[in-house]
């Protein structure tokens, strides 16, 4: 029997709850933007009312309020935000234990076995069809609307809901009709459904990798699904292999127990600066100021070492720039902030103005990684020392107490306690999204 799984999207859900916190807001185009003092003055949320004028997340104050002069900007209040989050939470869990989030916002929720919870269904609930037994539709979607009635009625916000029998198509259909709507994707009726859709819509699926398939020929779902296994594999390795398989619906992926803690993919942290940096000397600088704390907040986590370094840039035009690249298992600051300056320094050159930059790690051994030359004559295991040591000063006596010497020079960056003073926040990169929790001096929205 097909599984029946739910994704819940909370629609414009920062704008939402600041007008829960202030009704007043409510009919009014209304913009969450962060601190413009602190240059962090972007759109992290906007209501249907500001998306009407084609107000982006990441437009600028200023470029937001030029498309909608009546615009409404408020400053985030995360707290609250955590607080619905959770509220929403409680009530998926009156369905079932089965819940795996998705940022702040998001989450699956399978019920294939919780269907006895659910109000009395007065139609058909499956037919069967050359022997084998499908839901019906309207089953699906009478299931859906539970769900979202279920919140709407008990927080007083809106959820877009997408039944399927996987996480993708679950995913893919609560962006079909937003807001508060549900979307069924069936096992019946997935093709005519899926296909035709741009392949861009497809989980995972950044920029990157949709020019690539698009460059291919494989612009719609559909496309790629009836596309030669080889042919994707050899463009993009085990990525492809994976996305190949989400578009011909075989994600067979479990939603993970809620009591389950979700696994780290990746670490990192990012931060916008008071002034642009302009040379070589103030990039390395912050490189290493941000890889301190991810080096960190890494042997915190204790899931041994990474193997891969990215690299996020954006400059004083607000143009975004990924980069990584593959690196011997490491969990040392030095070496991370260095391969993220070789990537720099590969795609940048004086004169450029950098508004933002970001690092993070990944692929990590969980501590069975193979032993290198270096380890084997105890220079890293020496240095990995020395780092531990300074992480545990920093506990005694404070993250700014120990510093680097290459940052002796700023008054500022001494005192800057990166790794505890920024926000929690889902992580992403040119749309690429990992399952980590991530570090950032800008807090962005996921379901825009």
């Amino acid at each position: 029997m097909e599984r029946i799984i739910l994704h819940s999207d909370l629609n414009n859900f920062y704008a939402s709850v600041e007008r829960k916190l202030h009704p007043e807001l409510i009919g009014v185009p209304v913009a969450v933007c962060g601190n413009a003092e602190e240059r962090k003055g972007i759109v992290l949320a906007k209501s249907e009312e500001a998306k009407r004028y084609k107000v982006k997340t990441g437009d600028t104050i200023w470029q937001a309020k030029k498309k909608c002069p009546n615009l409404v900007v408020v400053k985030p209040h995360f707290n609250e935000y955590m607080k619905y989050s959770r509220k929403a939470w409680e009530i998926y869990s009156t369905f079932t234990d089965l819940i795996e989030g998705y940022g702040i916002d998001e989450c699956w929720l399978d019920v294939s076995k919780s269907t006895k919870i659910f109000p009395k269904f007065n139609g058909e609930m499956k037919i069967i069809e050359n022997g084998i037994e499908y839901y019906t539709d309207e089953y699906l979607r009478f299931i859906g609307d539970t769900v979202r009635n279920a919140i709407k009625n008990q927080l007083g916000l809106t959820v877009s809901v997408g039944v399927s029998f996987n996480k993708v198509y679950a995913k893919l259909g609560s962006d079909l009709k937003k807001p508060d709507g549900t979307s069924v994707i069936s096992y019946k009726n997935y093709k005519k459904i899926v296909n035709g859709l741009p392949v861009s819509d497809l989980l995972f699926v950044g920029k990157a990798t949709q020019n690539k398939l698009e460059f291919m020929g494989y612009n719609t779902i559909g496309k790629l699904a009836a596309a030669n296994d080889l042919k994707i594999h050899n463009a993009l390795g085990k990525f492809g292999d994976t996305i190949l398989s989400y578009a011909r619906g075989l994600d067979t992926e479990e939603v993970r127990h809620m009591s389950e803690g979700r696994e780290l993919k990746s670490i990192g942290n990012s931060q916008t600066f008071a002034e642009d940096l302009t040379n070589l000397n103030q990039v390395k600088k912050m490189l290493f100021v941000l890889t301190e704390s991810v080096a960190a907040r890494l042997r915190e986590a204790d899931l041994g070492k990474a193997d891969t370094v990215h690299l996020w840039v954006r400059d004083s035009s607000l143009n975004g720039f990924t980069q990584q690249k593959k690196v011997r298992h490491t969990v040392l600051c030095g070496e991370i902030a260095n391969h993220a300056y070789d990537l720099f320094c590969a795609n940048f050159a004086p004169p450029f103005k950098i508004r933002a930059l970001g690092v993070t790690v990944s692929g990590f051994d969980k501590g069975i990684s193979q032993i290198t030359l270096d380890e084997t004559n105890g220079t890293y295991e020496k240095r990995e020392k020395v780092e531990r040591v300074v992480d545990e000063i920093r506990k005694k006596h404070g993250y700014s107490k120990l510093q680097r010497g290459i940052i002796t020079d700023d008054i500022i960056e001494m005192h800057n306690d990166i790794k505890n003073s920024h926000l929690i926040k889902p992580g992403k990169f040119e749309g690429e999204r990992f399952d980590e929790i991530e570090q950032s001096s800008q807090n962005d929205e996921t379901d825009e």
